[in-house]
């Protein structure tokens, strides 16, 4: 029967070298069809997804379904038929959720959830084996005999660590990873604030620098159309690349210095867009004021795209990742989903806070049925200030980069606890 820390260690050390294969890939498309049904609009695959096919959608029904626009007849500018486009993107979502459910399901545990809390290291071995095609120097036995002795040896040290193993709301975690995972909730928090507020000025920004008509010069479906155009244009040149800069870097010069940059450069960017709103925004045009004549509108769309390409080469990439690096394998999940619960939450505010605090300030500017807000170039300035709360509590969180998950969360200290009170016991 071979010892089972031997065992457990082996599967950690080959899973620490094992070199990227096809299961790598396959996780890799599993989690990234979960981050399309995730309903995050902006991140790199469902982006230009979702926006190509609210382009061809919109294209098609508008095509066949022509109307004028809202300003000339505000009922026939919507057609019936546009109420299909946003139920056939819904259900367009449905598809990637349905897969990502079907191939999860037919994928071991991981092992290091088996190995570390389940203390089942002849079962991880075993699951390893068959999806790294990986042979362990140490045998098992897969008798019945075995396998019960083994479920027995799992459960008694699975009793050992629980007298050395802190919890989630425990002295000991507050004091190992309380600053951490303060860090990880408000940095992605500010995140999610800044980053899908930016989403809803896209639209602002479009019509002021003449990309888009205004929304009374379009119908419902060539709005739809028009609008998606032009995001996915943005998306194409910076949000895009920057989650490819992430891939290339990520591991050269780690997370903790690309998640910090990111935040700089988007405060950077919006208080720069703030400060110099009017100059690069122009005025009211003569002819239309719907529109704005005399600023510089290339630069301003330039470093509106830059903080797309700054969020994803930076926090919207790096957010992600840490939390599942941090913490020891029992509580990984349930800090990571904390931490991601802290996410949507900054997404909610982000999406439907900025939509009244972004209006005009001036009473009967606003968008119809909205209160007045505090307008954009105040917005920004907010959103500027989320960043910058980002960019400080990212010293919160450690580099991550080149080490292992055991050193990272401490769990080799735990172990060597473990065994050292059983031994104690056993005396």
């Amino acid at each position: 029967m071979p010892d089972q820390s031997a065992v457990g260690m082996e599967v950690l050390r080959t899973l620490d070298k094992a070199k990227t294969q096809g299961y790598h890939f396959k996780s890799i498309v599993i989690a990234g069809m979960g981050f399309f049904t995730d309903a995050y609009d902006l991140f790199s695959i469902s982006t230009v997804t979702r926006l190509l096919v609210a382009i061809i959608l919109s294209a098609a029904f508008n095509a066949a379904y022509h109307r004028p626009a809202f300003q000339v007849d505000q009922i026939r500018s919507t057609p019936p038929q546009a109420d299909y486009v946003w139920r056939l993107l819904f259900m367009f979502g449905a598809l990637p959720a349905a897969l990502t459910y079907y191939y999860r399901i037919r994928m071991p545990e991981t092992a290091r959830y088996t190995a570390l809390v389940e203390k089942n290291n002849e079962q991880a071995a075993r699951d390893m084996e068959k999806v790294l095609h990986v042979q362990f120097q140490t045998k098992h036995d897969d008798s019945s005999v075995a396998m019960g002795v083994q479920k027995h040896q799992a459960a008694v040290e699975r009793e050992a660590d629980k007298k050395v193993q802190y919890k989630l709301f425990s002295q000991e975690f507050l004091r190992r990873h309380g600053y951490q995972l303060l860090g990880c909730t408000v940095c992605w928090f500010m995140l999610d604030v800044a980053f899908y507020s930016q989403n809803l000025f896209q639209k602002d920004i479009f019509t002021a620098v003449g990309w888009i008509p205004a929304a009374k010069k379009m119908s419902a479906l060539e709005e739809v159309f028009k609008i998606s155009r032009a995001q996915a244009l943005i998306a194409l040149v910076s949000t895009v690349p920057g989650y490819w800069v992430t891939v290339a870097l990520i591991d050269r010069v780690g997370r903790w210095w690309i998640q910090l940059n990111g935040f700089f450069m988007m405060t950077l960017f919006m208080l720069v867009l703030t400060f110099d709103y009017y100059n690069l925004r122009g005025d009211p045009c003569p002819a239309d004021s719907s529109k704005y004549c005399g600023g510089n509108h290339l630069a301003f769309i330039a470093m509106y795209a830059l903080t797309f390409f700054f969020a994803n080469f930076g926090p919207n990439s790096t957010t992600f990742i840490v939390p599942a690096e941090l913490f020891p394998a029992r509580l990984r999940s349930t800090c990571h989903g904390i931490s991601a619960a802290s996410g949507k939450a900054g997404a909610i505010v982000g999406a439907f806070g900025f939509l009244y605090a972004s209006q005009n300030e001036h009473q009967g500017k606003q968008d119809h049925g909205y209160p007045t807000g505090i307008g954009i170039k105040k917005s920004l300035l907010v959103l500027a200030v989320c960043n910058a709360i980002g960019f400080f509590f990212t010293f919160f969180v450690p580099e991550t980069n080149g080490k292992s998950l055991e050193e990272l969360s401490g769990e080799n200290e735990e172990s060597n606890g473990a065994v050292e009170k059983t031994k104690a016991d056993n005396l």
